[in-house]
């Protein structure tokens, strides 16, 4: 096998932004021009190469993230295309565990916007170093130097602006590379075609904006300080060099300027991601565990290392079936070869590696580290399982998804569809892990939980369109949660005969409420001599599943820490089963004394209108139990930060342009679950124990 490329000559890089800012836009114009595509795909049109759902070419917004390759500078390029809109979130979360750049969109007239800081987040949380590009200088407000500040103020970011533009709005025209010294000129054309670049050292403005770059970088990176402190001329390679080490290192994000859907500034963006952007070979080794003996293990990203990938994605093709993407962290592999899945002990053996193209596909022969790919799979490969050498095992770090805020009753229009839909909901609640699945305890329907109102509207269009299954909905609801007033105890003993044989165990008990967010914490106090080894797991799924059912309304239990306390155990009669029950007993008790609350999800919104509606637009934040959490001027709007219950956001589109005569627009994204006040928690209940009728559409 012989690799095609050299690893340093890979970059593997994410599209992210706010939604709207035009991350599919400017995806498609590198394309076009690294000559994948010889015409430029138009989202409003319906006709962008990776937005090749029907859905997305609908409604003009980016679902599912979706993968290329193309070429620039003798360097290879894999790009993922990401959604902007929060309801597809997790498309995020799974591309930047696999990726090792990222591109962070920021439209020129809105700035840092809700979705913005929801993906640098998570781009922190992954290491991954980013560029920023200030897209839609053509628009009329584009302000780059309010969108920089706010990088700093709001995304705690270093910002290295190393381009300056040549106009804005409708004067915009190109972009001044202050490291190169070069000026990019795509004229004043409405649609940018020919670039001509041109030496700007002549331009006094643009040195003197140099400057303050070096100035910058000097902070960030000792070579250019000493070569700053002795007053030394910085020439460009070493500059270029030096904004890569501090990109790499995450002490600073480089700033480029361009305007996508005019076609100006996607030359230079393509340079930058090249120059600045880390390709494999720069990555640290990935660390995973051993899947027998759980001691840590460590693959370099080298082709002779032993082979390990991680799926990030699965997806149902028309022509396929099961599609699994993959990235390949170390070894190399040739197709029909053997991969071992280490977490399910299973082993595949694909015919074919297949370069994507959005949902088109190259079959390849052999991959290598640092590659992203996809291939068929029979034995239904999930996302976070890891594929390794079966001699040199590994379990890399699974991909952690947000919880949904919302749910709904689905049930089949017919009776004969009622297989077909629990098959096709499967599929799909595989494909997507932020699509759950269960049964209402009290009425037996389908319950499809999920991430908003869109996404549940997606997966129903889904069923019709891809799997044939027309479905009744009930309304969205909102996925409440329980948790613990107090701290408490509780005990319980099993003992009794079951199937001629005796079971016995005896379990102690202590729950105590966590922090909003924490999750679920389980601790073993127990002596041995109380509680055997053997049967301390089936104590902690006991508890487990005590959790999916709470005391008040049904709902599942979050934030809460579990300590088994003390027990007994009898050599002849106790079980595995006996202390899982014995748990859950012992659960349910100490639950019942701790004054149970419910919890509701809580949005962070951003509303942005014209500073005359300001009071009406407050007014009905406040009796929708809103928190008006700060307030500033945007090109002559009033744009409105606040924290809202979910419950009472149903609808509110329709509201908001009511109140500002259709000049309103609003974002909302999840922040958090927090306990809902007493007199609204009755309420809250009341509804939900008589809500048992249900609309259909």
């Amino acid at each position: 096998m012989t690799r095609p490329y050299a690893m340093e000559h890979v970059r593997n890089i994410g599209i992210m932004a706010h939604i709207d800012a035009g991350k599919t836009t400017t995806t498609e114009r590198i394309l076009y021009y690294t000559g994948i595509t010889y015409k430029i795909g138009e989202v409003d049109e319906g006709t962008a190469v990776m937005d090749w759902m029907a859905q997305e070419q609908e409604r003009g917004i980016t679902i599912t993230s979706a993968a290329t390759t193309c070429y620039w500078n003798a360097h290879r390029v894999n790009i993922i295309d990401t959604p902007g809109h929060v309801d597809f979130t997790a498309e995020v979360e799974r591309s930047l565990r696999v990726l090792d750049g990222a591109v962070i969109l920021l439209c020129g007239v809105g700035g840092v916007e809700p979705q913005s800081e929801t993906v640098w987040r998570q781009a922190d949380k992954y290491r991954v170093p980013r560029l920023a590009f200030i897209n839609k200088m053509d628009r009329v407000g584009a302000d780059p130097e309010r969108a920089v500040a706010q990088m700093r103020a709001r995304l705690n970011a270093h910002p290295l602006v190393i381009q300056t533009p040549l106009g804005r709005e409708d004067a915009f025209r190109g972009v001044v590379d202050l490291v190169g010294m070069t000026r990019y000129d795509w004229g004043m054309d409405v649609i940018g075609s020919d670039m001509t670049a041109s030496d700007a050292s002549g331009d006094r403005e643009v040195r003197e904006r140099r400057a303050l770059l070096v100035e910058q970088v000097a902070d960030v990176d000792e070579r250019i300080m000493e070569m700053y402190v002795e007053g030394r001329d910085v020439p460009a390679d070493d500059l270029r060099a030096a904004v890569r080490r501090a990109t790499l290192a995450g002490r600073a994000v480089p700033v480029l300027h361009g305007a996508s859907f005019r076609n100006k500034g996607v030359q230079p963006l393509l340079d930058a991601i090249v120059d600045y952007l880390p390709s494999p070979a720069d990555m640290p080794p990935v660390r995973g565990l051993h899947p027998k003996t759980h001691q840590a293990e460590i693959r370099r990203p080298s082709d002779e290392e032993p082979f390990a990938a991680l799926v990030f994605k699965a997806q149902n093709d028309p022509y396929m079936g099961q599609l699994a993407y993959f990235r390949v962290y170390s070894g190399k592999a040739r197709a029909g070869s053997v991969l071992y899945n280490s977490g399910k002990d299973e082993e595949e053996k694909p015919a074919r590696f297949l370069e994507m193209h959005s949902n088109k596909r190259k079959e390849v022969l052999d991959i290598f580290a640092g590659d992203i790919m996809a291939m068929g799979t029979m034995k239904g490969l999930t996302t976070g399982d890891t594929l390794c050498s079966k001699t040199k095992p590994l379990i890399l770090e699974n991909i952690t998804f947000p919880l949904p805020v919302i749910q709904m009753i689905v049930e089949p229009k017919s009776k004969v569809d009622h297989g077909k839909l629990e098959a096709a909901l499967a599929k799909l609640a595989k494909e997507d892990p932020t699509l759950r699945v269960t049964t209402d305890p009290n009425t037996g329907q389908a319950l499809l939980h999920g991430m908003g109102e869109l996404h549940l509207d997606i997966i129903i269009d889904r069923l019709a369109r891809e799997f044939g299954v027309r479905a009744n909905t009930g309304r969205p609801q909102v996925a409440y949660r329980e948790t613990l007033g107090k701290p408490s105890s509780g005990k319980a003993e099993l003992s009794r005969q079951s199937g001629g044989k005796a079971q016995y165990a005896k379990v102690e008990m202590w729950l105590e409420p966590l922090p909003r967010g924490a999750g679920f914490e389980f601790v073993n106090k127990a002596r041995p001599n109380e509680v055997p080894a053997e049967f301390v797991g089936a104590v902690e799924d006991g508890v487990h599943e005590s959790f999916d059912v709470g005391l008040l309304a049904g709902f599942p239990l979050s934030d809460i820490k579990a300590t088994l306390a003390s027990g007994a155990f009898n050599s002849d009669e106790s079980t595995p089963l006996a202390f899982k029950i014995a748990a859950a007993m012992a659960f349910k008790e100490a639950a019942a004394k701790a004054e149970p609350a419910l919890m509701e999800p809580l949005m962070k919104l951003e509303i942005v209108a014209p500073d005359d509606y300001l009071g009406d637009i407050v007014g009905d934040l406040n009796s929708r139990r809103g928190k008006i959490e700060g307030m500033e001027m945007r090109g002559g709007s009033r744009v409105i930060r606040a924290v809202a219950p979910l419950a009472e956001m149903f609808g509110y589109a329709t509201i908001l342009r009511t109140l500002t005569q259709g000049r309103g627009v609003f974002s909302m994204e999840f922040a958090q679950y927090d306990t809902v006040p007493p007199a609204v928690q009755a309420q809250i209940i009341a509804r939900i124990e008589g809500r048992l009728a249900y609309e259909t559409h």
